[in-house]
């Protein structure tokens, strides 16, 4: 899993995944002083002038005012997270502020965050002729990788790692864009380049931790993962690597413990509380305990601050089928299969909650897929080297293989 966190400021050490990138990557605006009074005073300064070209110069300025206005409003959309609202104020901003760059890199960051890709290359692509800096080319770097082109991608991250080789954002942020799209070998390049640069980065070794578990490349990502924990010990990173090593254990105890320390010592992470509600899930807790009110609302917190992690919408699948709340369970389900379609957890709940909601055809679907699932993953276990399915996460499932859902 990728981590994330909402932020609101630029100098957090939180991590963050991509649409949260606005928090730390958007260019602010100084306090300005009164528009109005600005106008007022250019309209004193020549008193004598022409009144036609007075009128023009007013006229003029309030067009200026109102592209002023319309940034400030933008900026503001942004830096609270509301990027589909911010998106025709900086549009409309473009060309008629002084500062022409804020508005073009928020108007980007804004598009990136709503996936509106190729509008937000073009926007970067003009904006790097004259203000070329590692910024522009980390976001850039995750507008190609959201359209898909990985060559572009690495190209325009090496050229910002030229620029700044020492800034760990413009990797992680880069990295976890990757994760976001499942682009896991593009991910571990991105990762590799970052700690070639910065070795002791605990945030570079966490991020390569999860893309190494994303391939089942378990053995080296908890050796990432370790190395993460060592060098935060008492951070979110911290926390989140031991978390992670626990999944990958399989050791449900240790995950509950670790989650809900990192959570108590102000760490609300999605990930954190993803592993929490997953590992309570696991050891067996049932609806009306304490444990499975408090798994439920963890998970209820990551999906909303996560809507794009498939492993928090199963798991809220999950606790929601177990609940008997079948429609809700099924719209998560159904979200987590799209984005992760080979995830076999997916089709092993599907099938249960399709019974139970008596739809037989979409049952007997979810168990035809999961069926070729497991047959895929059982070769490829067979035929890899080292672990494969060691964490209790890579197993949800398992013991419900072709069997008919109850």
């Amino acid at each position: 899993m990728s981590a994330s966190s909402k932020e609101k400021g630029s100098g957090s050490d939180c991590v963050m995944n991509r649409v949260s990138v606005a928090a730390a990557l958007i260019v602010l605006l100084s306090p300005r002083p009164d528009i109005q009074a600005q106008a007022n005073g250019r309209m004193s300064v020549n008193p004598g002038a022409d009144p036609h070209q007075q009128s023009e110069s007013q006229s003029d300025f309030s067009v200026n005012a109102e592209g002023e206005q319309e940034l400030q409003k933008g900026t503001a959309l942004t830096r609270d997270g509301h990027f589909a609202e911010a998106i025709p104020h900086l549009a409309a901003a473009r060309g008629r502020v002084t500062n022409e760059y804020a508005a073009s890199f928020n108007l980007a960051l804004c598009y990136v965050a709503t996936g509106d890709y190729k509008r937000a290359t073009a926007v970067l692509t003009d904006l790097r002729h004259g203000h070329d800096n590692a910024d522009v080319e980390n976001l850039l770097a995750q507008a190609y990788i959201g359209n898909g082109q990985d060559k572009d991608a690495l190209t325009t991250v090496e050229r910002a790692a030229a620029m700044s080789p020492q800034n760990e954002k413009l990797y992680v942020f880069v990295a976890d864009s990757c994760t976001d799209h499942q682009d896991f070998a593009l991910g571990l390049q991105i990762a590799d380049l970052g700690l070639r640069n910065l070795p002791q980065s605990a945030r570079l070794h966490y991020e390569r931790g999860v893309l190494l578990a994303n391939i089942d490349r378990l053995d080296e990502a908890k050796t990432d993962f370790e190395l993460a924990a060592k060098l935060a010990p008492e951070g979110e990173i911290g926390y989140l690597s031991r978390a992670e090593q626990s999944r990958l254990n399989g050791d449900i105890a240790a995950a509950v413990t670790i989650a809900r320390e990192g959570i108590a010592k102000g760490f609300p992470n999605p990930v954190l509380l993803t592993v929490l509600g997953e590992a309570l899930l696991r050891s067996g807790i049932a609806p009306g305990q304490p444990e499975f009110a408090e798994a439920q609302s963890a998970l209820e917190k990551s999906v909303a601050e996560r809507p794009n992690d498939p492993t928090s919408q199963i798991a809220l699948g999950q606790i929601e089928l177990q609940a008997g709340l079948l429609d809700d369970a099924i719209s998560h389900l159904e979200k987590a299969r799209q984005m992760k379609p080979n995830q076999p957890a997916v089709y092993a709940s599907l099938a249960k909650a399709y019974q139970r909601k008596g739809d037989a055809q979409r049952a007997q679907e979810a168990l035809a897929a999961l069926e070729k699932l497991n047959l895929a993953r059982a070769d490829q276990i067979r035929n890899a080297p080292g672990e494969r399915k060691m964490s209790y996460a890579g197993t949800q499932g398992s013991d419900e293989k072709q069997q008919t859902p109850k």
